[in-house]
C-alpha cells in the first residue's frame, strides 16, 4: 500500500474536522475504549517479516500449522459428563454419534478435590456438576465401547490430575491399547486453582511436584498426550481483563517450565506437550487479537527466554471454551446468538480445538438438545460460513494489528512484573494476580451497574413478562446414593491385600523424590479408590488452606 504521507496527513486533518462537527450533533454513545478510527500510522513500526510473518513458521502470529483449517477443522469437543459413570457414557456415544470429533470430560466437584463419594463432605454434589469418578471401575464405565486410540479425550482435572491420568492409562491397558497412542490432556494447572477456581488439594510445592513428575512420565511414556492445558479460561472467569488472561496464565506455565528444568528435565522434550485454554469472550476483534499476541508471545518466550528449539517447543497450541460466565439465565435464547460470534472469534484467532457452550448453562446443566445445538453452532461455521476458507483473515487489519501488538506488549509488561516478585508462586502467595483481578471483575461490574456496558435483557432491554423457561436438566438427586452403593460393592469384591500393599507403596514413594507416576498406577489398577490415594498423599504433602491474601 502505498501512502502519500503529506496529502495522507492533510486529508487525516480533514477528517478529524469533519468529526468535530458530527460529535457536536451527534454526541458519541459512551467512552470507547477503542478509538475512532485506525489507519496505516497505527501499524507503521510493525515488521511484517519479525512480528506476523507466515502461517507454521515463527512466531506463528498467523497460526501453527501452514494450511490451517484447509487441511484440517478444528477438534469440536463439548464439555460434558453427568452423573454416573454410566449416563456420561451414554452421552458420549450420543455426541459422537451427533459429529463430535473429541471429548471433553467434566468431572464432579468431589472428584475434583480428591474425594470418594462416600465422603461425608460428598454429600449433595456427586454427580451434580459433572460425572462421579470414585476407582478404575468407573473410568471403565465412561469409556465402554469407545476405543481410546480412536478418540482424543480431555480431562478437566487438576489437584488430582495425575490420579485421572493413571485410571485413563488403565483403562487404555485394559482395551489393549498401548500408551504410546493415547491421545488427549489433563488440565493438570494447579496454580490456577489458587487464583481463580479452589478446587485444589495439597499445598504449592508438593502440587507442584505432580505436575513435573506428569511432564516426565508422559515425554517418555505417552508422547501424544498434553500433559497440562494451562487455564488462561478459568483466569478469565474469574475476573481478569485479556491482557491478564494472557499475561497471568504465562506466569504460571513458566513457573511450571522452570520447575521441569530445575528438576533436570530438557525443555525440548516437555514443552511439545505443553498445551492452553483460553476463554473467547464477547468483546470481537480484541479476543481474535489476543489469540494472535499470545502465539507470537509465547514463541518469543520460549526462544529467547528457555532456548528451546525444536518448534513444537515454541508453539502455542489451544483449545478455546467459549465464556460461560457472559451467558444470562434472562432471555436464554440469546446466548445462542452469543456463543456463535464468541466461536467465530476463536476459529478466526487459528484454535487448535473448540468446545461451545449451550444457551442454557445459566440455568443448569445443559440439555441434550441444547448441547446438540452448541455443537451444530461449530459444524455451521466450519461448513457454510466461509470462514475457515481462508489462513488469518483479519491479518493486516489496522485495528486488529494494533490490538495485536498492544496486547502482546502489555502481557509482557504483567510478566515482567510478577518475575520482579520472584515469579508466579511468589506473586501467587503475596495476592498480586488475585488483587488485580478482583480489581478488573470490580470495574466490569460498575460498567453494567451503571449501564456503561449494556448486556441486553439484563439492564436493557428487559422483558417483564418474561415467559418461564422451557425444560432444563435436573440431576436425580439419587445418583449420590447409587453411587455409594456401587462404591462399598466395588470395595467388597476387589483384593483388599493388593490395594493395601498399593498404598503402602504409594506413601513410601511420596517421601522419596522418585516419579509418583508409576506407583498411581499401580495403584488404580488395584482399584484403590481417588479418595484413598489422594487421603495418602494428603497426609504426606498436606493440604492447602487459602490464607488471608496480601492485597
Amino acid at each position: 500500500m502505498k501512502i502519500n504521507q503529506e496529502q495522507f496527513q492533510a486529508a487525516k486533518a480533514q477528517y478529524e474536522a469533519r468529526c468535530e462537527k458530527a460529535t457536536a450533533r451527534f454526541p458519541e454513545r459512551k467512552e470507547f475504549a477503542a478509538q475512532r478510527l485506525y489507519t496505516p500510522e497505527d501499524i507503521r513500526d510493525i515488521d511484517y517479516n519479525e512480528k506476523i510473518g507466515f502461517p507454521g513458521e515463527y512466531p506463528f502470529t498467523r497460526g501453527i500449522q501452514p494450511t490451517m483449517y484447509r487441511g484440517r477443522l478444528w477438534t469440536m469437543r463439548q464439555y460434558s459428563g453427568i452423573a454416573s459413570a454410566e449416563e456420561t457414557n451414554a452421552l458420549y456415544k450420543y455426541l459422537l454419534s451427533m459429529g463430535t470429533t473429541g471429548l471433553s470430560v467434566a468431572m464432579d466437584l468431589p472428584t475434583q478435590i480428591g474425594l470418594d463419594s462416600d465422603s461425608p463432605l460428598a454429600a449433595g454434589e456427586v454427580g451434580k456438576v459433572g460425572v462421579a469418578i470414585d476407582s478404575l471401575q468407573d473410568m471403565e464405565d465412561i469409556f465402554e465401547e469407545i476405543p481410546l486410540d480412536k478418540v482424543s479425550t480431555s480431562m478437566t482435572i487438576n489437584g488430582p490430575a495425575a490420579v485421572l491420568l493413571a485410571m485413563y492409562i488403565a483403562v487404555g491397558r485394559k482395551q489393549g491399547v498401548a500408551e504410546k497412542d493415547l491421545r488427549g490432556t489433563i488440565q493438570n494447572d494447579i496454580l490456577k486453582e489458587y487464583i481463580a477456581r479452589g478446587t485444589y488439594i495439597f499445598p504449592p510445592r508438593p502440587s507442584m511436584r505432580l505436575v513435573t513428575d506428569t511432564f516426565a512420565y508422559c515425554s517418555r511414556e505417552i508422547p501424544h498426550w498434553n500433559t497440562i492445558s494451562v487455564g488462561a479460561y478459568h483466569i478469565r472467569e474469574a475476573g481478569a481483563s485479556t491482557v491478564q488472561e494472557v499475561a497471568f496464565a504465562f506466569a504460571n506455565a513458566i513457573a511450571y517450565i522452570e520447575a521441569s528444568l530445575a528438576a533436570g528435565q530438557q525443555v525440548d522434550d516437555f514443552a511439545p506437550n505443553i498445551s492452553w485454554i483460553f476463554t473467547a469472550g464477547l468483546d470481537f476483534f480484541p479476543e481474535v487479537a489476543k489469540f494472535r499476541a499470545a502465539r507470537r508471545l509465547w514463541a518469543k518466550i520460549m526462544k529467547e527466554r528457555f532456548g528451546a528449539k525444536k518448534e513444537k517447543a515454541q508453539m502455542l497450541r489451544f483449545h478455546v471454551h467459549t465464556a460461560g460466565s457472559v451467558l444470562t439465565a434472562q432471555q436464554p435464547d440469546n446466548n445462542v446468538v452469543r456463543i456463535a460470534w464468541q466461536a467465530m472469534a476463536a476459529i478466526l484467532g487459528g484454535t487448535q480445538s473448540l468446545a461451545t457452550c449451550a444457551k442454557d448453562e445459566a440455568l443448569s446443566i445443559p440439555t441434550r438438545e441444547s448441547a446438540t445445538l452448541a455443537l451444530r453452532t461449530q459444524q455451521l461455521l466450519a461448513h457454510e460460513s466461509g470462514i475457515a476458507d481462508t489462513i488469518d483473515p483479519l491479518a493486516g487489519s489496522y485495528y486488529v494489528e494494533s490490538l495485536t501488538d498492544a496486547i502482546e506488549k502489555e502481557a509482557q509488561a504483567y510478566i515482567d512484573k510478577i518475575d520482579t516478585l520472584g515469579g508466579a508462586v511468589a506473586a501467587i502467595e503475596a495476592g498480586y494476580m488475585q488483587a488485580e483481578m478482583a480489581a478488573n471483575a470490580y470495574a466490569d461490574q460498575q460498567a453494567i451497574e451503571t449501564k456503561k456496558h449494556i448486556v441486553v435483557g439484563v439492564n436493557e432491554f428487559v422483558q417483564e413478562d418474561e415467559h418461564p423457561h422451557g425444560d432444563v436438566l435436573h440431576v436425580d438427586p439419587a445418583v449420590g446414593e447409587r453411587q455409594v452403593a456401587k462404591l462399598n460393592r466395588l470395595k467388597e469384591a476387589r483384593d483388599n491385600a493388593a490395594v493395601t500393599a498399593a498404598l503402602a507403596r504409594l506413601r513410601q514413594v511420596a517421601r522419596t523424590e522418585e516419579n509418583l507416576m508409576p506407583v498411581l498406577i499401580e495403584a488404580v489398577e488395584t482399584y484403590a479408590t481417588l479418595g484413598e490415594i489422594c487421603g495418602i498423599l494428603r497426609e504426606e504433602f498436606g493440604e492447602y488452606t487459602q490464607s488471608k491474601a496480601a492485597f
